[in-house]
């Protein structure tokens, strides 16, 4: 039984990845700008990676950057959008409080309307981007799917609908299908943590009066809890102090589920992952065939980009990434 395992687990997969997809939209293609901006994508990548080379701390940013955008008002670039006067924007709600690296995004798009002015939307720059820094960090490349419209409204109230660090798997499962993405997707995307860093208020309550009998989570290996103790002293005055997501946080493989099976996760959304048997499987898998995770995270970031697409009717192509025309 167990050397046909993997045979199963491609099997399964493919049953997941061909189910059908509701709510997406059709209209994207991956030659959308073949005559209007060809240089579309080597301007962003070259954008990228010279950012990259100045802070290697881009890739971490841009990635997570996409996945906020999308799981708000779907790929629509709202995330990117400044607060008014008489708006607080996503990006200054409390989720999004520490994104950082808005300026990769809007350099880009300044060469782009250099070339092919009021062509290429912010929201396609983003998602090119976030293919970027995957692949400058060792990950998989893909092609990614073009022609969204950027949105016009950007509420910093709507951050509460992100997914949250506290999240068991039963909450996350809900919230991904909210958006027409499923368990498969799940598993695969929280991959993207590998790139990821967090500041110890995040995973202050599972190292620390965890509940009235434990004071850490159980669920939490032994010495991986004494050592993000003493990275978060209490009080902490580091304002910095945190930790990595993954071992080799610089460079996209499979690490981070590795993690997860050694009870290393550093999020409750991350280790029930583990914990869980609807997403266990999938974790062992990943972690047993980087080849896999990568085939599995370039399907489910092709369908993330998918979610919530504007049209003509209601997004525009921004001129600037920062305000609506």
């Amino acid at each position: 039984m167990g050397a046909l395992q993997p045979i199963w687990v491609v099997i399964i997969f493919t049953i997941v990845i061909l189910k059908p997809i509701s709510g997406f939209a059709s209209t994207l293609e991956v030659d959308y700008y073949h005559q209007t901006c060809p240089q579309v994508e080597s301007i962003v990548s070259e954008t990228v990676r010279n950012a990259t080379v100045h802070d290697p701390k881009v890739p971490a940013r841009i990635l997570r950057m996409f996945f906020h955008d999308c799981f708000i008002r779907g790929c629509d670039a709202s995330v990117l959008l400044d607060s008014t006067r008489s708006n607080k924007a996503e990006k200054d709600g409390p989720p999004n409080i520490s994104l950082r690296s808005f300026y990769v995004i809007d350099d880009a798009k300044s060469k782009l309307e250099a070339v092919c002015p009021r062509t290429v939307s912010c929201s396609d720059v983003l998602a090119i981007a976030a293919r970027d820094v995957v692949t400058l960090s060792g990950g998989p490349y893909w092609e990614v799917l073009k022609g969204r419209k950027d949105g016009k409204i950007s509420k910093a109230s709507d951050t509460r609908d992100l997914p949250a660090p506290t999240f068991n798997a039963t909450t996350l499962i809900q919230s991904f299908a909210k958006r027409g993405l499923s368990i498969k997707d799940l598993v695969a995307l929280s991959g993207g943590h590998t790139l990821g860093f967090s500041h110890c208020s995040s995973f202050e309550g599972r190292i620390r009066n965890f509940s009235l009998t434990k004071d850490v989570d159980p669920s939490m290996d032994q010495w991986f809890a004494e050592k993000l103790r003493t990275n978060c002293h209490k009080p902490n005055k580091e304002r910095n102090a945190g930790e990595f997501l993954d071992f080799t946080s610089a460079v996209f493989d499979n690490d981070y589920y590795g993690r997860l099976v050694r009870g290393q996760g550093v999020f409750v959304s991350d280790q029930d992952l583990y914990s869980d048997y609807r997403t266990r499987w999938m974790v062992e898998a990943f972690w047993r065939d980087q080849s896999l995770f990568f085939r599995e995270f370039k399907d489910s970031m092709v369908r993330l980009g998918r979610v919530g697409v504007k049209g003509d009717d209601d997004g525009e192509v921004r001129i600037k990434c920062r305000v609506v025309n």
